[in-house]
């Protein structure tokens, strides 16, 4: 059972740039591992080290003024290729919540199924959000996945977001979809044994 969502409130992570496909979030040469641990430490590599592994200052998550569960990011995150690795990337570095105004669909899912909660905003709404994050990094955002909501904390402002109905269950009751299936064990035994 993973870590059940309810009321989040965090500082944020901003990236503000589109397109950030999932070549870029994990690149393809660290996909050798079989299981899901691990990747977080990789996360954004190319943009994060130089060549000789060196961080690189001017890159956001090296930057110590920034931290927090939730991931501000650009237009059209998460596009490109289907692999899953990038979900367990953002998760395995600690984000639990990727705001942005629109996800790939395939990432959005593969975020789903790895306890990311993907939160679609307006365009209006990711624009205020950077901008009250430059100007003060402690800006904090509270994401209300049961009344699927999210409040820029600096000025009170809201927004609704869409969820599907069954894995909004799921994140909010630590699920994933065989633990959903194990929870509804009696009830499938007692249809086949009508």
């Amino acid at each position: 059972m993973k870590e059940k969502f309810n009321i989040t409130t965090s500082t944020c992570v901003p990236l503000p740039l589109e397109n950030v496909d999932t070549d870029q979030i994990i690149p393809a040469r660290f996909l050798k591992a079989t299981t899901k641990e691990g990747f977080g430490d990789n996360l954004f590599r190319d943009w994060r080290f130089d060549k000789q592994g060196n961080p690189i200052p001017s890159f956001v998550l090296n930057n110590p003024t920034y931290s927090g569960k939730i991931l501000v990011a650009g237009k059209n995150f998460g596009s490109g290729s289907s692999r899953e690795h990038a979900a367990w990337a953002v998760a395995g570095y600690g984000f639990r919540i990727v705001v942005s105004s629109f996800f790939a669909d395939i990432f959005k899912n593969n975020a789903l199924n790895n306890f990311v909660l993907p939160v679609v905003v307006s365009e209006e709404f990711l624009a205020e959000l950077f901008t009250s994050i430059n100007a003060n990094p402690k800006t904090e955002v509270e994401v209300d996945l049961p009344n699927q909501t999210i409040t820029n904390k600096a000025t009170g402002n809201s927004e609704h977001f869409q969820i599907n109905a069954y894995k909004k269950h799921c994140l909010m009751n630590g699920l994933d979809d065989i633990d959903y299936l194990l929870s509804n064990k009696d009830k499938i035994e007692a249809w086949e044994n009508k």
